[in-house]
């Protein structure tokens, strides 16, 4: 047991029917029907291997798509199709959730044998409106149409989804409160890390923050400079934008009609808090780049014309920041400087990453844009940790306590009970 958590050491899966929520939601190639990225559902197959080999009947749970959009749904087969060839031995695929043919095939398992659940998400319940309106309790996660057609039929559930350990979903956090529960692998390995990194980080410790999903990136902000967890806090992005709007910076009307379009002007008074407590210790962007005729345009900041949209951080900044990387004991990475995906704007992500590279400190990587840059590259073996959790992580490190990691709690006691 770990942090009130059980872990798979403390299960006994033999013959067991184990439900295991697994988050392998990756980039899909629609029409090919093939999936363009296989970092996440690497990333839990020491789970499935140790539970397959331990005899247990693996039934796994997951989700495709985002959880706003319907549209962006997709079915889980060809993730199956990965994890075959992943694991070295058959996961068999069902096009039904909780259903009658669903139950069938979970009651048919043998031990050692593995099975992926379609799409969770097909399930209304399962959805991000769904948990945002009705904010359903614990009790009644477990009353759920999914826990009461999946849990009768299972003797155990194992979640190794951290990356999803911040929502409050049925398949998350609803079977807890029946079976007895433990963290998978993945899921204990990435909750140990991220746990180090806020609690005694190597000095200098720097976080650099970017992207253009900014609201948990000032929550997390404060926690880090507030706890004395952050030495210094490098920006760039919308978080840099908005921190020197903040600062009474002019950083042109279109970007400030970007942020306000995006819904992120509230935020400015909460960067201008910041700044009064700890300017010393958070750096924003020098430079900016923008593209005009297809070629990228550099700008110092406060000469940015009105017309120009900001789409990059400038050489200065990116000469600024490698060398606080560079110098750090600590780095932990959450977001892009910029359009990093377009040639003309990928340059001052490309310096961060070319720093992350080449710097002695340990190096923690979170969040999906950040995965994708790092593979873009060809920094992987380069970074000490790259955690599959985005909002997960985030959330994590403002101190929230995730929904997930309180129901794992709860349910390890059911264990202890057994």
């Amino acid at each position: 047991m770990r942090f009130g958590i059980n872990t798979l050491d403390d299960l006994d899966v033999r013959g067991k029917t184990v439900l295991c929520r697994v988050d392998i939601n990756q980039p899909l190639d629609r029409a090919a029907g093939t999936l363009k990225d296989t970092t996440r559902i690497e990333a839990c197959t020491p789970t499935l291997k140790e539970l397959s080999a331990q005899g247990a009947k693996v039934v796994l749970l997951a989700h495709q798509g985002s959880d706003i959009e319907y549209q962006n749904f997709y079915t889980t087969a060809p993730h199956a199709q990965v994890l075959s060839h992943l694991l070295g031995k058959p996961v068999g695929f069902i096009d039904d959730v909780c259903g009658p043919a669903a139950r069938a095939a979970i009651q048919a398992l043998k031990p050692g044998e593995l099975l992926l659940l379609d799409n969770v998400r097909f399930v209304a319940e399962e959805q991000t409106l769904f948990e945002m309106k009705l904010q359903l309790s614990p009790a009644a996660q477990a009353k759920t149409l999914l826990v009461q057609k999946l849990a009768p039929l299972a003797d155990l559930y194992v979640c190794d989804a951290f990356a999803a350990a911040h929502r409050d979903q049925p398949s998350l956090c609803g079977f807890e409160q029946i079976l007895p529960s433990a963290m998978g692998r993945l899921f204990e390995e990435e909750f140990c890390v991220i746990s180090g990194l806020m609690e005694q980080p190597k000095r200098p410790c720097i976080f650099v923050l970017g992207g253009a999903k900014i609201s948990d990136a000032f929550l997390m902000m404060r926690t880090v400079l507030k706890g004395g967890i952050a030495d210094t806090v490098l920006t760039g992005g919308l978080v840099g934008e908005v921190l020197l709007w903040a600062d009474g910076k002019d950083i042109g009307e279109e970007a400030r009609s970007f942020i306000k379009k995006e819904g992120y002007e509230s935020l400015v008074g909460t960067a201008r808090e910041l700044l009064a407590q700890y300017r010393d210790r958070i750096l924003m962007p020098e430079d900016f780049a923008a593209v005009h005729g297809g070629k990228r345009v550099e700008y110092p900041l406060g000469k940015i014309p009105g017309d120009t949209l900001i789409l990059d951080i400038g050489t200065k900044t990116g000469v600024c920041y490698q060398a606080q990387i560079r110098a750090a004991k600590t780095v932990f990475v959450n977001g892009p400087m910029g359009v990093f995906e377009d040639a003309p704007t990928e340059q001052g992500t490309r310096m961060v990453w070319d720093a992350l590279g080449d710097t002695g400190a340990y190096t923690v990587i979170g969040g999906g844009d950040s995965i994708t840059a790092t593979k873009k590259y060809g920094k992987t073996k380069d970074i000490n940790y790259i955690c599959t959790g985005g909002g997960a992580l985030i959330r994590f490190l403002t101190g929230e306590e995730l929904p997930v990691v309180k129901a794992l709690r709860y349910g390890s006691k059911l264990t202890q009970k057994q």
